[in-house]
């Protein structure tokens, strides 16, 4: 499976991380919801093709419930897909998520997806009533269920955590599938997962260099032909920023990424983040940030290694002004992706 400049998704992602105004105040978490929605409708008008919402329940993050956000976006634009990024399946329902996404779809036209995964954080455990100790098999239950519900219309399902359900269709019907990618961090596991499941493979690329992670990508291939199926999609997820020149890029985005470092470091024994060790992320790792020749290459480069379909940029990082965002989305789309398509179509021509 190899990538084509001409059906190559491009993409961003956010997490409502709590911003702020031009003169550094914090924003409110309400107004970062109202923002993320501003920021969908420019994402659609600048011909951004797909906005990831993450789901966190977490003080630096805004956005804990996706879809009034994703509906919200929906309804006002014309041709961006709008999912999760991700839905933390192991503290959801999926009955109650397939019918939410469902009812979206129908009043979007099926631009709806889902991103599913168990999540960085726990937050969602204790807040909800799950215990932690059942983290792998709530999500390996719910996740089969799921995946039910979007490839067959009458269901039967027997688990640990539920009643039985035998041949149940669940309402409403969506038009179309509910496109369900798989999120994985770089587990083998979880990878042959999205493949036995036939589902597209979404990987979260937030360190190192994207090229380590070709043997998932291969992995995922040879499963499917071990299986006689065809693969799906292959997405990646990471972080960046774009600014006119890449010394302006660095110096705007390093301040709220050292900040959002340090916060969630804080409960996981990070050390703080050098900015020696931010450049050096910057030039051999995971981080897109720079002018837009800059950025277009490197994801050029990352989509051409990997033999991608979608890329997703992360474009918001800690507590950034909200109008630096917005400027970020409008050269992404305006600039960025049509130079990215540019580079891969004259790396297909060779």
């Amino acid at each position: 499976m190899s990538f084509d400049p001409n059906t190559l998704e491009l993409g961003l992602d956010t997490f409502g991380d709590i911003t702020t105004d031009d003169a550094g105040v914090r924003l409110s978490q309400a107004q970062v919801i109202r923002n993320t929605v501003d920021e969908g409708i420019l994402a659609d008008q600048v011909g951004v093709d797909y906005l990831g919402i993450g789901e966190h329940h977490r003080p630096d993050f805004a956005i804990s419930n996706p879809e009034p956000i994703m509906t919200a976006i929906l309804t006002q634009t014309r041709a961006i897909r709008v999912g999760t990024s991700v839905t933390v399946l192991s503290s959801d329902d999926p009955i109650r998520l397939f019918q939410r996404l469902s009812t979206i779809n129908a009043m979007a036209g099926g631009r709806a997806e889902v991103t599913l995964g168990r999540g960085s954080f726990t937050e969602s455990f204790p807040l909800f009533g799950f215990r932690l100790e059942d983290y792998e098999t709530l999500f390996d239950e719910k996740f089969e269920l799921f995946t039910q519900l979007v490839q067959t219309e009458s269901i039967s399902f027997q688990g640990k955590h539920r009643a039985a359900l035998k041949n149940v269709t669940v309402y409403p019907r969506p038009e179309t599938p509910i496109r369900t990618w798989r999120g994985v961090g770089g587990s083998p596991e979880s990878v042959f997962s999205a493949a036995a499941h036939d589902l597209p493979l979404l990987i979260a690329i937030i360190g190192g260099n994207p090229s380590r992670f070709a043997p998932l990508v291969e992995l995922y291939k040879r499963a499917h032909s071990q299986m006689g199926t065809t693969p799906k999609a292959v997405g990646v997820h990471s972080p960046g920023f774009v600014a006119e020149t890449d010394d302006q890029a660095r110096e705007i985005y390093f301040d709220g990424y050292q900040k959002m470092h340090a916060s969630i470091g804080a409960s996981r024994g990070w050390p703080a983040l050098r900015r020696e060790d931010f450049l050096h992320e910057i030039e051999h790792g995971s981080l897109y940030v720079g002018s837009v020749e800059t950025v277009a290459q490197k994801i050029a480069g990352t989509v051409a290694t990997l033999g991608l379909q979608r890329f997703q940029l992360k474009y918001s990082s800690g507590p950034q002004k909200a109008s630096v965002l917005m400027r970020n989305i409008e050269l992404y789309g305006t600039q960025v992706i049509p130079r990215v398509r540019e580079i891969l179509g004259e790396i297909a021509s060779i």
